[in-house]
């Protein structure tokens, strides 16, 4: 069974509501959490590509990531849950796994049934929630990862059309 209905959340996939590539993050994470999402990009044979600037570099281990000058260009991993769906990893800081998903991709129950799925391994392997907020509007989402039901739920009411 789908943890999210298409019918019921596509508000939350509309661009020009949300913002294409809204926010989705794990609060209160570390160098560990990074290296879990690490160690489960290469568990589940996802597509990855991995860059600092324009230089696409083998995947390194989340602790030399994070320990960059603060000054350097923000390394970004690239994944492909499947190959229509892309998910783009920022290392900002060690204390918030970032990342976004263009929602031009996402439209649909099997885009979003893809989604739900990836989101749910992420918070299953970090036991932490995964949350998704509008696009620059952070500390409000709209859907996560909840922990406690192991599932995505809704987290924002629907807006009525």
């Amino acid at each position: 069974m789908a943890d999210l209905l298409w019918d019921d959340v596509e508000c939350f996939f509309d661009p020009d509501l949300m913002g294409s590539l809204p926010d989705v993050r794990v609060p209160d994470a570390s160098v560990e959490d990074w290296q879990a999402i690490l160690d489960l990009v290469s568990a589940k044979g996802w597509k990855c590509q991995y860059s600092e600037g324009e230089s696409v570099l083998p995947v390194p281990r989340a602790e030399a990531v994070l320990s960059r000058p603060t000054d350097a260009e923000c390394p970004v991993l690239r994944v492909w849950p499947t190959a229509e769906v892309l998910a783009i990893f920022r290392f900002h800081a060690a204390d918030e796994v970032g990342f976004d998903v263009d929602l031009r991709e996402l439209q649909g129950q099997e885009r979003l049934d893809v989604f739900c799925g990836f989101l749910r391994e992420i918070g299953r392997r970090l036991g932490k929630p995964v949350l998704m907020d509008p696009e620059g509007d952070d500390g409000y989402p709209v859907i996560g990862f909840d922990v406690e039901a192991d599932r995505v739920v809704l987290l924002a009411d629907p807006q009525v059309r």
